[in-house]
């Protein structure tokens, strides 16, 4: 079944869970309980149920340039109709590629990557994405600055503003 179909019911309580991780994926149980005034026993049990059915993940997440990798791009791909789920298969598989999408619009795939410098990019490009199957054209946009990132924070329930009322 198709990731997109699937009905996972995440309520209120739920979201505010994953924001909770999101901000500190190590934080105690016992502390997003007393913040959401339910048990530790529910938000461990809603935890649980949030992971095995594939809502959330609970992984560290790197910084790249503290380990050597100070240069990012996003890269647009256009690749061959017929070689398109190959070619996002084999891309995915290089260890520069840490982000990848089939997407519509002027590029089939979006690649961010991450390289040392300026030469590994190349030998990326020329050694690795330009060999792949069914790669017609690739497009590298440099990261010059990152000016929002919100992780992979999503607000199913927006919450009103307070306007003073």
């Amino acid at each position: 079944m198709d990731q997109h179909n699937q009905k996972n019911t995440v309520d209120e309580i739920d979201q505010r869970i994953i924001e909770a991780l999101q901000q500190d994926g190590r934080r105690p149980f016992t502390k997003i309980a007393a913040d959401l005034s339910i048990s530790e026993a529910s938000v461990r049990q809603r935890v649980a149920n949030l992971i095995n059915t594939q809502v959330m993940q609970i992984v560290a997440i790197t910084n790249p340039i503290k380990l050597g990798f100070s240069l990012a791009s996003m890269i647009g791909i256009r690749v061959s109709g017929d070689r398109l789920l190959e070619a996002a298969r084999e891309i995915s598989t290089f260890e520069e590629v840490i982000y990848l999408i089939i997407c519509t619009g002027s590029f089939d795939l979006l690649a961010e990557v991450v390289c040392r410098d300026n030469d590994h990019l190349l030998s990326f490009l020329t050694e690795k994405l330009y060999k792949v199957q069914g790669v017609q054209q690739a497009e590298t946009f440099m990261y010059l600055r990152v000016c929002k990132d919100t992780g992979t924070l999503v607000r199913l329930f927006p919450r009103p503003v307070n306007r003073g009322e």
